[in-house]
């Protein structure tokens, strides 16, 4: 039963892709907020707060219900940490009522054999978890020694597909825990993946020898180890060289704040910050033509990955979105994004 639910999982991606491909005015992914509290407080994390309040539920339904509306393919829902909402599973069990394929990223430590049973009951397709060392330290809690019963819990009982994701860059004291992970993740029987770490704008900090050297063996883990849509994405940014690409954020892809505003995406917050209850296909239509002055060393993978269907289509001659007079963005962020970093202006 686990097997066909997850080979069913991958029949309705093959589908999604499929109208990726034939349709360019629809989202392929949105990644969606429902809390922004975290029961963590990782040192180089932004994306959090210690005392917001979950976004009421009906409020989410109409969130959902509109992004279904505009055709969305796939829904990520994150925070904060997306377990501490009350009522988690209703909005899972809302996505796939809606259509959309219900993913999920977590720091793992809510996780329990009746949480996996309750997340099975809902219909989850897809989790994430972040491990970003073996042992945790001032910078990340999140580890292997904490999180490793968590994994066995998901590899016994999860009829969703997990992936484990590590870290490498700047930041990162031993780089060599990453391949640890990497490793324990296939053991169990996860797809694994390593993510470039950025800075607070999303831009590349380039890997030095020894980071190089352990990406390449992650990627050599084998066919479970590692996606290979991304591998030459990520390896330019491992060397240091800009990708040629056209993001489609604000289009293919949509970040949606705890306050319902759509935004770029989680380190571009602030633009174009339009409410996602007045968001119109002729939105998704200007930003899919948009140039974003970000993209050429950004590291964010979900946004290429929902862009990849448009990289040889459609050029984009549009400047980054710019306020109208009157509605200036809202940026939720502690640390608005300055407006010069992002605009291409005259």
């Amino acid at each position: 039963m686990r097997r066909w639910k997850r080979f069913h999982t991958t029949v309705r991606e093959w589908k999604m892709a499929a109208k990726a491909l034939i349709s360019q005015d629809h989202p392929v992914l949105a990644h969606v907020i429902p809390i922004r509290r975290c029961n963590l407080s990782c040192a180089y994390c932004n994306e959090y707060d210690d005392f917001s309040d979950p976004v009421p539920t009906e409020v989410m339904f109409r969130r959902l219900d509109r992004l279904a509306e505009l055709g969305t393919s796939i829904l990520t829902i994150s925070g904060g940490e997306p377990l501490m909402h009350p009522e988690l599973e209703k909005l899972i069990v809302h996505t796939r009522r809606r259509g959309m394929l219900a993913g999920l990223i977590t720091n793992g430590y809510l996780l329990s054999r009746k949480r996996v049973r309750a997340l099975n009951n809902a219909g989850l397709e897809h989790l994430q978890i972040s491990i970003d060392n073996v042992k945790p330290d001032e910078i990340s809690f999140k580890s292997l020694k904490v999180l490793d019963k968590k994994l066995r819990h998901l590899a016994e009982l999860a009829d969703f597909k997990v992936n484990i994701n590590s870290v490498l860059g700047a930041g990162v004291k031993n780089p060599e825990d990453a391949l640890m992970i990497g490793r324990r993740a296939v053991e169990l029987g996860f797809t694994c993946t390593v993510g470039i770490i950025h800075d607070g704008n999303g831009v590349l900090k380039p890997l030095g020898e020894r980071e190089k050297k352990i990406f390449f063996e992650l990627k050599n883990l084998g066919k479970k180890g590692y996606p290979r849509i991304n591998q030459y994405f990520q390896e330019n940014l491992v060397k240091g060289k800009q990708n040629n690409w056209r993001c489609r954020a604000g289009a293919r892809y949509l970040y949606i704040c705890e306050d319902g505003l759509v935004h770029y995406c989680s380190q571009q917050r602030g633009y174009p910050g339009v409410p996602l209850t007045e968001y119109t296909r002729e939105d998704i239509r200007r930003e899919y033509l948009t140039k974003k002055p970000c993209a050429p060393y950004c590291t964010i993978s979900c946004v290429h990955h929902a862009s990849i269907a448009d990289f040889w289509r459609a050029p984009q001659e549009l400047k980054a979105f710019a306020p109208q007079p009157g509605k200036r963005a809202v940026t939720p962020s502690s640390k608005p994004v300055p407006m010069e970093d992002l605009l291409q202006l005259e």
